[in-house]
């Protein structure tokens, strides 16, 4: 058991997870078409999160000529270069499959709008290293 995890532990990046479900985020992914790599951007929304540590991915939708596309990432790939957040977006749900079904305006997710957006996102962020620190501090009391 130990082992699967220090091996996970590897695996890992070492960049920390800087976005959240109901973000519009850009994925910046690796193609490889036989001996040339090129870099692609996949825009979307971030409707799913899923797994932990190593095994973690997320789905990102977007519309394309008016056809729903959806793509799972692996968020640990060496195939992905960045993701930057290009909208945070305000949601009270781990998972947006809801969306789907959503046409037009309503498909849209409220945008999180305050007086600085970067001190929101990171306030975020902190208070989901806190929740990760203290899953792993209940973890090691077991």
């Amino acid at each position: 058991m130990d082992l699967i995890k220090t091996i996970e532990e590897q695996q890992k990046r070492a960049g920390a997870q800087a976005f959240h479900v109901g973000d519009t985020v850009k994925v910046h992914f690796k193609i490889i078409e036989g001996k040339t790599e090129r870099v692609q951007i996949y825009e979307g929304l971030v409707i799913a999160i899923k797994n932990e540590g190593a095994r973690k991915t997320f789905t990102v939708r977007k519309n394309s000529y008016g056809v729903g596309v959806e793509r799972i990432f692996p968020l640990n790939s060496p195939r992905i270069v960045k993701v930057d957040v290009a909208r945070p977006g305000k949601v009270r749900r781990s998972k947006l499959y809801y969306i789907r079904d959503k046409v037009g305006k309503s498909a849209k997710v409220k945008e999180l709008i305050g007086g600085d957006v970067q001190a929101a996102i990171a306030a975020r962020n902190a208070a989901a290293d806190a929740a990760a620190a203290a899953k792993a501090a209940a973890a090691e009391n077991k």
